[in-house]
């Protein structure tokens, strides 16, 4: 792909960009078979964009933040693009934490959070990408999925609700759907939060011991919990399939909340500045014009 999305993906020969690479899973082959992929090779402990320590990491993330809000400002008002910002992981990952650390400082006025919870029955009546496409983002918009389709290729998997076939299919379906998105003018940046097991079995016991939290903490949670291994697995085959060059993935290692806000903010940061974003030009009719 030889356009401008694809360009501001190629961050060349950077230490940001060999560091993010060596965190994004391997396509999927020219038939469609995956390479050998195992999550057990990205440790969630890792830090790999750190600075030196954690005050220079939350000082860093404070800086990134003012700066993709600057970037913000002039992507809503460039207008050629959309920005849809995807966060999958397990419970207790960090994608309500990644949402105030890394976007909470832009404009309410162009940046959107949509979360997804399980399909109703009306959205369930039609293909699993109608509800969607209804909240993708509009020109300029920018737009952040807390969860995303990407629950369709996981929890009916793990709970064996769809055949291979019907997995396959989905599988291809979103990766059309994206290209579409992107051929179309939408930055797709998508982030797998990677969180540790015994990281999670203390955040999630967190919750339950403050009772300030308990409002974050649902009994399905330990039931998914259960199935760890299987969502590893179901990641395992979505992550390769569906990551191209019209829209990759990023495997954040998740166990630091600051360093995980760190990394996704300076992937964020490198690609919109290669996007030659620019504010429209000046109405030379408003010149003379002094307001009494």
């Amino acid at each position: 792909m030889d356009d401008p999305i694809s360009r501001a993906f190629d961050l060349g020969d950077t230490d940001t960009a060999r560091a993010w690479r060596a965190w994004q899973p391997a396509a999927a082959g020219a038939k469609g078979k995956a390479h050998a992929f195992s999550l057990a090779d990205f440790d969630p402990s890792a830090k790999p964009f750190s600075r030196g320590d954690k005050a220079q990491d939350k000082a860093a993330v404070e800086g990134l933040a003012a700066e993709l809000d600057r970037l913000q400002d002039v992507f809503y008002a460039d207008r050629r693009f959309k920005l849809l910002v995807i966060l999958q992981g397990m419970d207790a990952s960090g994608k309500d934490g990644t949402v105030r650390g890394v976007f909470g400082r832009m404009s309410p006025l162009g940046v959107r959070v949509t979360g997804w919870r399980a399909p109703t029955p009306a959205e369930r009546a039609h293909d699993f990408l109608w509800r969607i496409h209804a909240q993708v983002p509009g020109a300029g918009e920018t737009v952040v999925f807390n969860r995303s389709h990407y629950e369709d290729v996981l929890v009916p998997v793990v709970n064996g609700e769809i055949t291979a076939a019907q997995h396959r299919q989905r599988l291809a379906h979103i990766n059309d759907f994206e290209r579409m998105l992107a051929g179309t003018g939408t930055v797709v940046l998508k982030f797998m939060l990677r969180i540790g097991r015994e990281e999670q079995r203390q955040r999630l016991q967190e919750r339950l011991d403050d009772p300030s939290k308990h409002w974050k903490f649902e009994a399905g949670d330990l039931t998914v919990r259960r199935q760890w291994d299987d969502y590893e697995r179901a990641y395992e085959a979505l992550l390769p399939a569906t990551h191209t060059p019209w829209a990759p993935w990023t495997i954040v290692p998740a166990d630091s909340k600051t360093h995980r806000n760190l990394m996704i903010a300076t992937v964020l940061r490198d690609v919109l500045q290669r996007l030659d974003l620019h504010y429209p030009p000046g109405d030379p009719s408003l010149s003379d014009l002094r307001v009494a």
